[in-house]
């Protein structure tokens, strides 16, 4: 049994993860903003740069999952700043905090994104490729480097570059499912762009795999072995649903109603690829979109 901290354990991700972490026995302690309500709840405010850092001591992993959600409306400038401080101030609350610890945990797992390639076309990207340009890509240098403080103390980091989670409930799905189960969904732009993708199971799954194998550590493509493009996205999606997906959305369009958003995000082509992950020995169970999609319309919600 493992004592693992988790941060965002009310995300996406973290509801997922957490509930499978204490299936297996381990003790999750979570990270949250609010006055604690339970007994596995410690408090941390990354604002004001606030940890309760005695419930940390003892503790074996960390899983650092909190941040903005990028989508959550237009990149303002006020939306931005929170975007990154987010991210970069949590992970460095965190990282000098685990870093001080008198026994410090023996692995974090700090998310990232693939965003941090920025938009590269066809290319394909392992880890080593070069970072990109562009907001994202900024912001996803600037939260690796603000786990360094966990890294110099000797504690094993692994960035977890995540592509676009599939999941019913939330993430780039969740809002596509009403607009293509009406038929009026379709490619965005000319829809060559590429699109790195992740089942929810395999993310929760590649967690596991990477807390336990103390080989990897920097940083891993949360991505399945086999990116597509917008168009074969839409297609696959139209196929799971058996809808038609006839309706593309012009890119001046996406621009007008998400501004730098469309650009930065809904149009930028990441052809990333796991390379790291296949090579320690992850086995995927969704390597292909088709089964993917079918297995997350499966899942109730």
């Amino acid at each position: 049994m493992l004592t693992i901290l988790v941060t965002g354990s009310h995300g996406l991700i973290g509801s997922s993860l957490v509930p499978l972490l204490r299936s297996r026995g381990d003790r999750v302690v979570r990270l949250v903003r609010a006055a604690p309500a339970a007994a596995d709840e410690a408090r941390w405010d990354p604002a004001a740069g606030s940890i309760d850092a005695g419930r940390l001591e003892g503790a074996d992993a960390a899983i650092h999952l909190a941040g903005e959600n990028l989508a959550s409306g237009r990149w303002t400038p006020e939306r931005k700043a929170r975007i990154r401080d987010s991210r970069v101030r949590g992970t460095r609350l965190l990282a000098e905090t685990l870093a001080r610890l008198a026994r410090p945990p023996r692995v974090l797992l700090s998310a990232s994104a693939a965003g941090y390639y920025g938009d590269r076309g066809e290319e394909i990207l392992t880890e080593e490729s070069a970072p990109g340009t562009g907001f994202l890509a900024d912001v996803c240098r600037e939260w690796e480097a603000a786990a360094d403080p966990a890294r110099r103390a000797g504690i094993r980091v692994v960035y977890l570059r995540s592509g676009l989670v599939l999941a019913r409930t939330g993430g780039l799905l969740a809002p596509m499912l009403p607009v293509f189960r009406l038929g009026l969904g379709g490619p965005l732009g000319a829809g060559r762009h590429y699109m790195s993708w992740i089942a929810l199971d395999d993310w929760t799954g590649a967690a596991l795999h990477l807390l336990a194998d103390e080989r990897v550590a920097g940083p891993v493509n949360m991505v399945a072995p086999q990116p597509v493009t917008n168009a074969e996205f839409t297609r696959a999606l139209a196929r799971a649903l058996g809808r038609p997906a006839l309706v593309p959305v012009p890119a001046p369009a996406l621009r007008v109603a998400f501004g730098e958003m469309a650009d930065g995000a809904l149009l930028t082509s990441v052809r990333a690829t796991p390379a790291r992950l296949v090579g320690s020995g992850y086995v995927f169970r969704f390597p292909e979109l088709d089964a993917a999609l079918r297995h997350v319309l499966r899942t109730p919600a």
